[in-house]
């Protein structure tokens, strides 16, 4: 009896080692109002030709899809121009990875990815413009600063060894996981 209690226990030790290790491993969060802070400091944008067709970009709308791991933003449009009517705001959802850069210790939004575009009300003359200017759009945000951890944030994790490895966006936030610093 005391021998399969035993082996039971020496067959569990890994996963007891790994979860226990995972408990420890520091960690940092980074709050969903931060998040939209920051990305709304970005915003209103405008893009296009002044005159004749501009399509401006208000204040996003923070999401969030842990399912993907990903960050993304709603973001509301506007079309003017000339040969434009007046038309109602589209809407645009749009999301990024995510990753860490050591040189300025940030955590940047890159690789857009356009998931939804609704614009009711939009001429069909006009919307392929639109859709054309879109993923272009995506391409000239390049890469966008989050999140930039401080001094302090870094204190710890640095005197143990330790850098951002992992980014996990979860249900209220993104949680920066520290592994140990890659050699350069």
């Amino acid at each position: 009896m005391h021998r399969r209690l035993m082996i039971t226990a020496l067959a569990c030790w890994p996963a007891l080692v790994l979860a226990q290790d995972e408990v420890q491993r520091p960690r940092h969060k980074v709050s969903a109002g931060e998040l939209s802070e920051t990305l709304a400091s970005r915003f209103p944008v405008r893009l296009g030709v002044a005159g004749l067709l501009e399509l401006r970009v208000g204040r996003p709308r923070l999401l969030l899809v842990p399912a993907r791991n990903k960050l993304g933003a709603g973001l509301l449009l506007q079309v003017s121009g000339a040969q434009v009517p007046q038309l109602p705001a589209g809407e645009m959802e749009v999301v990024f990875a995510l990753r860490y850069e050591a040189s300025d210790q940030t955590i940047r939004a890159h690789r857009a990815e356009i998931l939804d575009l609704r614009w009711p009300g939009m001429p069909p003359e006009i919307l392929p413009t639109i859709q054309a200017m879109l993923p272009e759009m995506t391409r000239n945000l390049g890469e966008v600063v989050l999140h930039r951890l401080s001094t302090r944030e870094l204190a710890l994790p640095d005197t143990m060894g330790l850098e951002p490895q992992e980014l996990q966006v979860v249900d209220d936030g993104l949680l920066i996981l520290f592994g140990p610093k890659r050699r350069s």
